[in-house]
């Protein structure tokens, strides 16, 4: 990384004061000023490739469709240039590690379409409002493994962070709509190209769109995911129900599974950390889903800087229910000529495994953009220092809602040539639902067994 293109960590924290502190009144009313409400920087690059923020996209931005299929607003665009295995040299600069590794992996094969900058995320003025509060009041707990003075803002715990580790935690606590719906598919493809799919009803839902929640159960509550497989028919049926908590040290993350073919719910401890995901192939251990998902506690987090970077956005081309799942899912990787990346601004932070604790990654590179706090490229090493796992999120904004998303999320196994995806929902009846009335009462182990059958 060129050291022109990075703020290092030395300097964030001499500019944000002390490790455990909430920022002050004078620094939080640079959230909407000269920082967006989020806390991105508003002004663009030095250059020009990366332009201002003014407010991100409308709701109206483009035309939604019956099923809320989102209208690609920059339709008509050209991609500026092509990155290839060929001229990759040229652009490094503005790279991942884990992007130099798929064009050296996948020589043939892949490539990055780079697009004009758009800086579309916007959220909802009430989750402006929380973010500025958590800017005020939110701190860590000792340790870092769980946030204090969160339960009156809820959302982007530090949106102006101090270090690695309150950077990665506003990734976990991003904006996602209050409760959402969506059934969507992932695989993992053969070395040839052959997969089979695997749809889900996924269920979340947040503390503040439950009345019915005990206000003691809210204080150390992320949220309550409810995954329910529906195909192929030998998985069918199968529901996982986890309750998420902020500090997962003192209250560990609860999972509890409901097995068709045995027709019986029993605990699912293994739901954490490194356990890998069986449903495709092991390509995937837990806390890669949704690009980290959580608890920090086994990893020391730094934070190196902010870096431009081309990174997948705006990506309503991938996501459009005009494409099909085969014209997505390829050999290698997924079909490049649908993915649209534009420059941006990322947070860059790296995890190192702690001495005695275990994972199967020994160190683990975020990049996060900016505007949205989401994860946009991760980068998975093994215990020899050998990087394994390259991960991507399509990132897009749904304008209709206000709620900055992604088409669908990869996660490629260098070693293996193989990769498993999630969250592609191109060809089901609906795109993602937000704001989704529900209860509480839906997220209990005994209503697991009636989510199984119906």
């Amino acid at each position: 990384m060129k050291a022109q293109k990075l703020i290092t960590a030395l300097t964030l924290s001499l500019l944000a004061g002390s490790v455990l502190a909430a920022v002050s009144p004078e620094e939080a009313a640079k959230l909407g000023t000269s920082l967006t409400p989020l806390g991105a920087e508003k002004a663009g690059n030095a250059d020009g490739s990366i332009p201002a923020w003014n407010g991100g996209l409308p709701k109206n931005a483009a035309p939604v469709d019956a099923k809320g299929f989102l209208g690609d607003p920059f339709a008509n665009e050209k991609p500026l240039f092509t990155i290839t295995a060929q001229n990759v040299d040229q652009y490094k600069d503005r790279l991942s590690e884990g992007q130099l590794a798929m064009f050296k992996r996948y020589a043939d094969t892949y490539k990055m379409a780079v697009y004009p900058s758009h800086r579309t995320v916007a959220a909802p003025e009430h989750i402006y409002k929380a973010a500025h509060t958590s800017a005020l009041k939110t701190t860590l707990v000792e340790g870092g493994n769980g946030l204090k003075n969160f339960t009156d803002s809820r959302f982007y715990a530090f949106p102006i962070p101090k270090d690695g580790l309150e950077t990665v935690w506003n990734h976990i606590t991003r904006y996602r709509g209050t409760n959402i719906l969506r059934v969507s598919v992932s695989t993992a493809p053969q070395t040839n190209g052959d997969y089979t799919l695997i749809r889900y009803d996924d269920d979340l839902a947040v503390p503040t769109g439950m009345a019915d929640l005990d206000p003691a159960k809210a204080e150390n509550l992320l949220y309550y995911f409810k995954q329910r497989v529906t195909a192929p028919a030998r998985l069918a049926g199968t529901v996982l129900l986890v309750h998420d908590t902020l500090d997962q040290v003192k209250e560990p993350r609860m999972a509890w599974q409901y097995n068709a073919g045995q027709r019986r719910v029993r605990r699912a401890p293994q739901v954490a950390y490194d356990s890998p995901t069986s449903q495709v192939d092991g390509l995937r251990v837990s806390d890669n889903l949704d690009m980290f998902n959580g608890a920090p506690n086994r990893y020391d987090w730094k934070l190196i800087g902010k870096q431009e970077l081309y990174i997948p956005y705006n990506n309503y081309k991938a996501a459009s229910p005009q494409v099909k799942y085969a014209d997505l899912i390829k050999a290698g990787h997924t079909n490049q000529d649908l993915v649209r990346y534009e420059p941006h601004r990322v947070w860059v932070v790296e995890a190192t495994l702690k001495q005695g604790e275990r994972h199967v990654y020994a160190k683990r590179r975020f990049y996060i953009d900016e505007d949205s706090w989401t994860i946009a490229i991760s980068e998975q090493y093994d215990g020899r220092g050998q990087l394994w796992r390259v991960g991507e999120a399509m990132l897009l904004q749904d304008y209709s809602a206000q709620v900055p998303w992604y088409a669908y999320e990869t996660l490629y196994d260098l070693i293996a040539g193989r990769y498993a995806t999630a969250g592609m929902m191109n060809e089901e009846k609906n795109w993602i639902r937000f704001d989704v009335p529900t209860s509480a009462s839906q997220f209990t182990p005994a209503a697991l067994r009636s989510a199984g059958v119906r």
